[in-house]
């Protein structure tokens, strides 16, 4: 039987992020599941899972995982921190051309490193299998809601990551009273599923598109729009999905109605920059304009939201828009739109986000790494090997070799 040694990197980007790919009790698991798989943990001061509770699980502490064969992170690895020849999963932010990642790419393949990365993990359908999209959801309608108490001195929430975790999070949000405002969500992934899941937590009702359109009604409620609801083929209503996906050029908005009548826009959703914004700048000027709080969970700046023109931070997590100047303002203010556009939204519960990354990763991705890989999961997955990119990944060729 193959033996593995598998090195759980201590996460080096700045600013730290708190998260890691595998917790000390999905550590545990694995090692008893899979006798042949050793499992040793850099030492780290700022992981959210202490160096203390690796140990209690029996974990080892290893300072040099040069003797690992597979080395785990979350974020980018520091170019001189990779280590030649070995196998790596992280996030590594470079198959749409970073330029701030050209040099990792670079080094990637002059250090013969076969890079797997999470956002590349996908089924035969090409469903990606992995991620912290979830957290991303859960957080960010936290911080929407947290946001609209603010603007309109209602009530006051603990940030999310001043919370311990989840279950502390969801006890400060009954703390929030919420009048009979709207709220408007668009997506329907892993990242709207964890939005809803905060909305639930607040007892906030979900009606349809139409009602939310139409009706009037005596409590906080939400509607979750698809893409058959907030974008057409001009003058075509007979909508089709896989039609959109390949030519969202060939579509306009159909949202601005919704901005009438929403208080509160929570944006989950895939945007492709060929597809049309939500609404414009020229909508948001009109008298009936009512958005006042958006949650941009998505966070693609001057993308399909166009308020969003930085992303915020989760010390500093809104900014204002104001519609008359086209320009940033202080968030509460009477005559801005209050922005939350955190781009790091898991970081805020990261106890809880690891643990939900880690237990999809032990049991939707490792069986592959440590038994035969039927659907080719890590070879789709694998971005580049043997000093060179593979297949799949040759579109990156003048972005790794130039």
């Amino acid at each position: 039987m193959e033996k593995f040694k598998i090195g759980v990197l201590r996460e080096e980007k700045n600013p730290p992020d708190k998260r890691v790919p595998l917790t000390p009790l999905i550590c545990s698991e694995l090692s008893r599941q899979y006798p042949n798989v050793e499992i040793v943990v850099q030492p780290s001061k700022i992981r959210c899972y202490t160096d203390e509770e690796y140990t209690s699980f029996g974990i080892t502490l290893q300072e040099d995982l040069s003797d690992c064969d597979i080395l785990m992170g979350v974020k980018e690895v520091p170019v001189d921190k990779l280590i030649p020849g070995k196998k790596y999963f992280f996030f590594s932010h470079t198959i749409k051309k970073q330029p701030h990642n050209k040099k990792l790419m670079k080094a990637l393949i002059e250090k013969k490193i076969q890079m797997i990365d999470y956002e590349t993990l996908t089924d035969k359908r090409n469903n990606r299998i992995i991620g912290f999209g979830r957290y991303a959801g859960i957080v960010g309608a936290y911080n929407g809601i947290l946001g609209y108490g603010l603007k309109y001195d209602l009530f006051r929430l603990k940030p999310a990551h001043l919370c311990r975790d989840k279950a502390e999070m969801e006890e400060e949000l009954k703390r929030a009273r919420l009048p009979n405002i709207k709220i408007a969500l668009t997506g329907g992934g892993r990242v709207a599923n964890g939005a809803i899941e905060t909305l639930s937590a607040l007892k906030i009702r979900k009606v349809t598109p139409e009602e939310f359109i139409m009706a009037t009604f005596r409590e906080p409620v939400y509607c979750q729009l698809n893409p058959r609801d907030y974008v057409e083929r001009p003058n075509d209503h007979n909508f089709d999905l896989n039609d959109f996906f390949t030519h969202p050029e060939h579509f306009v908005s159909r949202f601005p109605p919704f901005t009438k009548v929403t208080d509160l826009y929570i944006s989950t959703h895939y945007w492709d920059p060929r597809s049309p914004k939500m609404f414009t700048k020229k909508d948001m000027k009109s008298p009936d304009f009512r958005m006042s709080v958006i949650a941009d969970v998505t966070c693609d700046i001057d993308g399909s939201v166009p308020t969003t023109i930085r992303a915020s931070s989760i010390a500093q997590p809104f900014y204002g828009y104001n519609i008359k100047t086209e320009k940033e303002d202080l968030p509460f203010n009477k005559d801005t739109i209050c922005i939350m556009a955190v781009d790091n939204l898991p970081c805020e519960l990261p106890r809880n986000a690891s643990d939900d990354f880690g237990k999809d990763l032990s049991e939707r991705v490792l069986p592959f790494v440590f038994g035969p890989d039927k659907d080719k999961i890590i070879k789709r997955a694998s971005i580049c090997k043997d000093g060179k990119l593979t297949l799949n990944y040759e579109y990156l060729s003048d972005y790794a070799y130039s």
